[in-house]
């Protein structure tokens, strides 16, 4: 089999995604996510030409949202691009971002409020709650906090 650079890599997932986005099957879409700023901002020209193709939007993360959906080590310390088409999704992320910095502050980041943290995250990437529940159970490596 021919190997794929992971910045052609990249540019097709980008590119997918952004197509489930425009279809309605998905409400928001994370970039895979990057080592560095500068992997990450390479690919900036690419998804700008894909969001405006298919009528999406773009945010350039540097601080993803850690939450139980996914193992830490997969986004902590990492840089993506978030794909979405309504302005109202990217609110309901970053608001999804402060509910947590509160609720870690507050020191009330455990139990129900952990879980439904998560739950939302899910969500919101259009995951079916099967595989929520799933994504959720299976991860070895959660966030101390």
């Amino acid at each position: 089999m021919q190997s794929i650079d992971s910045y052609s890599y990249q540019c097709g997932f980008i590119d997918c995604v952004n197509e489930m986005i425009r279809a309605g099957v998905k409400a928001l879409a994370l970039s895979r996510p990057l080592d560095s700023a500068g992997e990450r901002d390479a690919l900036i020209p690419f998804a700008r030409e894909s969001c405006l193709r298919w009528g999406n939007q773009m945010y350039i993360e540097d601080e993803p949202l850690l939450t139980d959906l996914f193992p830490l080590s997969m986004n902590r310390g990492r840089h993506n691009i978030l794909l979405y088409r309504a302005e109202h999704v990217l609110d309901q992320y970053l608001r999804l971002k402060t509910r947590k910095r509160a609720l870690v502050e507050e020191k009330a980041y455990f139990g129900g409020n952990r879980s439904q943290l998560a739950w939302e995250f899910g969500r919101l990437l259009s995951y079916p709650e099967e595989e929520i529940r799933r994504l959720i159970a299976e991860n070895p490596e959660k966030e101390q906090v």
